[in-house]
């Protein structure tokens, strides 16, 4: 039994800031648990967000797991949605998704410095 609901089984009988107080919890977190145990159905910003994270999920699976919040934010806008960027991020760094990053440009050749050059070619020798 959480402390919560030993506050809600005792609550006809005591005072609820005082249980809450001695049991070291909130007040405000009390009436917060008791208030979405009852809830049958999900608030509207809940369902929204559950939503973004079905069709975000989609297009990152689509795009085989190349796709970022960039990406994946216009292909919302092109479907309709009005979503932000940030958001998408969010959404997507909850959700432990990330997409592939570009490659930075790498030089693999290196100079030897006792190679000689052809005369004219413009590098003088050192």
């Amino acid at each position: 039994m959480s402390r919560f609901e030993l506050i809600a089984a005792e609550c006809a009988g005591y005072d609820v800031t005082r249980m809450a107080e001695l049991l070291g919890v909130s007040r405000a977190g009390y009436y917060k648990h008791a208030h979405t145990c009852t809830a049958a159905e999900p608030t509207p910003r809940v369902q929204r967000r559950r939503d973004l994270e079905v069709k975000i999920l989609a297009h990152h699976r689509a795009s085989r797991g190349t796709y970022g919040s960039p990406r994946i934010t216009a292909d919302l806008h092109a479907e309709g949605e009005r979503v932000s960027e940030n958001t998408v991020a969010k959404i997507m760094a909850e959700l432990g998704i990330e997409g592939i990053s570009p490659r930075t440009f790498k030089t693999t050749t290196q100079v030897d410095p006792a190679a000689s050059f052809p005369p004219g070619s413009g590098r003088a020798l050192l």
